[in-house]
């Protein structure tokens, strides 16, 4: 295998079509000069005539040392579920145009063994090719050589250059999303992306500042003390809670294993959670982070200094998923243990029966005394589009009941968590983010926490 990749990285001319075509062609008239002898004449003038247009081919296309350059710009971090943008340029160097075909060596994850870009380039351009990959995986991902392979305007060979560009390339969980939502945290077009607006209920308890009163103040906060020190009629002033403990908890379970348009579970819920978390410290909260599967994997506590989202970004990035059950009852432990403040607990798990949950039930239920849990599971959509399909045969019939009877499961779990005093939000994988994001600003508002 080695002897042939040397080989094939020494050999550097290859012939087109065109030339095949023209051999098949004088061979026609060689066939036929079997019968008139003329035909053997013209034979020989082809074969004399390919000859010379061959040669003359290979001394513009190896005339000059290096005719063509080309080098990649990827960004050294991708992220994941989310196109991303890739750069080739190249350069023609030739005193003529070319035709090229690009052949980009592109990591294995992505399973791509037909990639390949046609382009024309006139004498002494600079062009960029431009396309996109979309990563469904975590991890490190390599990209290889870029070959190209350039043919002159007499099309007869083709010379590959091969340019060396090895580059490793993490993926990460989306960092894409978290710049959208970021910035949709701080402007009015929520709405637009299926945030909605929930109205503020009551007074917060944060104080901010004592101010002069002015009409339409609330008379309710009027200050008396300072009323009578100022001799102005003076009102508190108050603002938001801020500071309050968030702790996004992911489920690594086999549960998690299942897929969804090529991304598992687990990564639909871990783009999730770095999301909320960056959208709580932009709300000024304090963003935490657990991860647990047979025992505890990560545990970031809740801050919000200015490197708490690249450090849940590092935590996150690293997730792996197993076919092993969750030990509820020890996440139950580090959560009693290790956060004293009350704190909004966002669970990101999945059950699939009410059996599943009421093994998990007496955790959750524990854990919802000390704190405000919010239990975040996903909906089949499998069996959704299987229940609406219309019944043609015995089997459909089959199918389409025990459809029902998984999604009148899913329905059941909701109402046996709210029973329990725990919040519950289903939600499909793509509309994950959202849903989260919903059940944060609903309670934050509402000022649950």
């Amino acid at each position: 295998m080695n002897l042939v990749r040397r080989y094939l990285n020494r050999t550097t001319l290859f012939f087109n079509g065109i030339f095949y075509y023209a051999g098949f062609a004088a061979a026609v008239l060689f066939a036929f000069g079997y019968f008139i002898p003329v035909f053997i004449t013209l034979g020989i003038t082809a074969l004399v005539f390919i000859a010379i247009v061959l040669a003359f081919d290979i001394g513009l296309l190896y005339g000059k040392r290096k005719g063509f350059d080309a080098f990649r710009d990827a960004p050294e971090r991708f992220s994941n579920g989310d196109p991303n943008r890739v750069s080739i340029t190249l350069e023609n160097e030739y005193a003529f145009p070319v035709r090229c075909s690009v052949i980009d060596e592109l990591p294995f994850q992505f399973q791509e063994r037909k990639w390949k870009r046609r382009m024309e380039l006139s004498a002494g351009v600079r062009s960029v090719l431009v396309y996109e990959l979309t990563p469904v995986q975590r991890g490190e991902y390599g990209f290889g050589d870029i070959n190209v392979y350039v043919k002159s305007p007499l099309r007869l060979i083709s010379r590959r250059y091969r340019f060396e560009q090895p580059q490793v390339v993490k993926v990460y969980p989306s960092f894409v999303q978290v710049r959208k939502y970021q910035l949709l945290a701080t402007s009015t077009l929520l709405a637009q992306n299926g945030i909605k607006r929930v109205r503020r209920l009551g007074h917060s308890l944060e104080f901010e500042q004592i101010k002069e009163y002015v009409r339409g103040d609330d008379y309710r906060t009027v200050n008396w003390a300072a009323t009578a020190r100022r001799g102005d009629l003076m009102v508190n002033n108050y603002t938001d809670e801020r500071s309050q403990q968030i702790y996004c908890i992911v489920n690594k379970g086999r549960t998690m294993k299942m897929p969804f348009a090529g991304m598992t579970l687990l990564d639909y819920a871990v783009n999730a959670a770095l999301v909320l978390s960056n959208v709580a410290l932009t709300r000024q909260d304090r963003a935490g982070l657990i991860t647990f599967g047979q025992k505890l994997d990560t545990f970031v506590g809740a801050d919000k200094k200015p490197g708490q989202q690249g450090t849940i970004l590092e935590a996150l990035y690293k997730q792996e998923t197993n076919f092993a059950e969750v030990d509820f009852e020890q996440l139950f432990a580090t959560v009693r243990n290790r956060i004293t403040q009350r704190s909004l607990l966002v669970l990101f798990t999945n059950f699939e029966s009410v059996e599943s949950l009421e093994r998990e039930l007496p955790s959750l239920k524990r854990m919802a005394h000390y704190h405000l849990l919010v239990v975040v599971f996903f909906e089949n959509t499998e069996l959704e589009s299987l229940r609406q399909q219309p019944a043609k045969s015995l089997e459909d019939i089959y199918i389409k009941t025990i459809a029902e009877k998984f999604a009148h499961e899913k329905r059941l779990i909701i109402r046996e968590l709210r029973k329990a005093g725990i919040l519950a939000v289903m939600s499909t994988p793509q509309s994950l983010t959202v849903n989260a994001l919903n059940k944060y600003l609903e309670l934050k508002n509402r000022q649950s926490i």
